[in-house]
């Protein structure tokens, strides 16, 4: 299953690449036969490492709060973007250590 430029593959796709770069199959040789690029082998490889806590990075779950809370913030402008690179992580940090905020009961 070859895919698109900018295609999502389904979860299932990159566990299998992911399966048989463990199995010890080279990069080139899975990127090869699933027709996808080396470097998607390495990039998801190297995510793979950062969620089992092997190596050091932003796991995929603290990406996807980053992102909830960029959204949040609605970065329109580059200055905002900036801006919420410098705040966002600090506001990361305040919701894992004081968890997630309780909304007032009506």
């Amino acid at each position: 299953m070859p895919l698109q430029g900018g295609q999502i593959p389904p979860p299932e796709f990159r566990r299998r690449v992911l399966d048989l770069l463990k199995a010890d199959r080279t990069v080139q040789q899975v990127a090869a036969d699933l027709q996808i690029s080396d470097q998607t082998s390495c990039n998801w490889r190297r995510q793979d490492r950062i969620d089992a806590g092997l190596e050091s990075g932003i796991t995929s779950s603290d990406l996807a709060e980053l992102v909830a809370a960029r959204r949040r913030i609605g970065c329109d402008t580059e200055q905002d973007w900036l801006y919420s690179r410098a705040v966002v992580p600090d506001m990361i940090d305040e919701l894992i250590t004081s968890g997630p905020a309780r909304s007032a009961s009506v």
